[in-house]
């Protein structure tokens, strides 16, 4: 690495936890807990997006925006390289780059189709207390297995915080459920890994989600009629939905999804 390589990537060593992201023109409202995105040296891991992927950083800051390239060389991303630009302003870290090939965005904005993806970190906590607390164990959540749900889901639509998203976003994310653990994801990345249980009881059906990466608990409520499954989640943290409705300002993602 050269010397104003290592300077440019110095500035970016740490922690840090994505407090925004936005996909294809489309904010996605609940953020994986404890996605994050750690550096150090020229070596990048990021957590808390169902996966680790790590790999190297590549730095160009006499460019305008500044350039970085993300060189994948473990984990699902293996071999493939993401094209970005980013900017710096104190603890904040914005960066717009490719998810699924194409040119490096020129702009930090997203539009539907392109692929592009918008993120803004802050800086957190240290790479140790981060790693630590990947290591714990995920709590089970309430309720009984689903094995009726087991098998891979398309995602035919899907509205979050009262926002439809476009259609071809819905085109190429998916949805895996097998043995009590659910994985959504977004092309080759996971953006939701999560265990979860049912509540057959209850009139909707309550689904109850502990996402794997951080802890955190989601309510939800679900219907399955053939081989199209309705599920409407309330934010991390967040009360559960009474009714399959998403409107602006409630946190809540209702996703319509067909069996493969």
């Amino acid at each position: 690495m050269t010397g104003k390589q290592s300077i440019a990537v110095k500035a970016l060593e740490g922690t840090w936890n994505v407090v925004a992201l936005e996909i294809d023109g489309a904010p996605m409202g609940a953020i994986p807990p404890g996605a994050c995105i750690q550096v150090k040296g020229s070596k990048f891991v990021t957590s808390g997006m169902g996966a680790e992927y790590e790999g190297d950083v590549v730095v160009d800051d006499s460019t305008k925006p500044k350039r970085f390239d993300l060189v994948f060389t473990t984990g699902p991303e293996k071999g493939n390289t993401s094209l970005g630009i980013y900017e710096l302003d104190g603890d904040s870290w914005r960066m717009c780059l490719t998810t699924r090939g194409g040119k490096r965005p020129t702009r930090f904005t997203t539009k539907g189709g392109t692929g592009h993806a918008l993120q803004t970190l802050v800086r957190g906590a240290s790479a140790k207390t981060a790693k630590t607390a990947r290591g714990k164990a995920t709590a089970v959540p309430a309720g009984e297995a689903a094995p009726e749900l087991d098998g891979e889901w398309v995602m035919e639509s899907v509205t979050m915080d009262g926002k439809a998203l476009p259609s071809a976003m819905a085109q190429w994310r998916c949805g895996l459920a097998a043995e009590g653990e659910v994985k959504v994801m977004m092309g080759p990345q996971t953006i939701l890994h999560a265990k979860f249980a049912v509540e057959r009881s209850h009139s909707p059906m309550w689904m109850n989600y502990v996402h794997v990466r951080g802890g955190a608990s989601q309510a939800g409520i679900y219907k399955l009629e053939g081989s199209v499954l309705t599920t409407c989640m309330s934010k991390p943290g967040g009360a559960r939905p009474d009714s399959f409705v998403s409107v602006t300002g409630d946190g809540r993602t209702l996703t319509v999804w067909k069996k493969q």
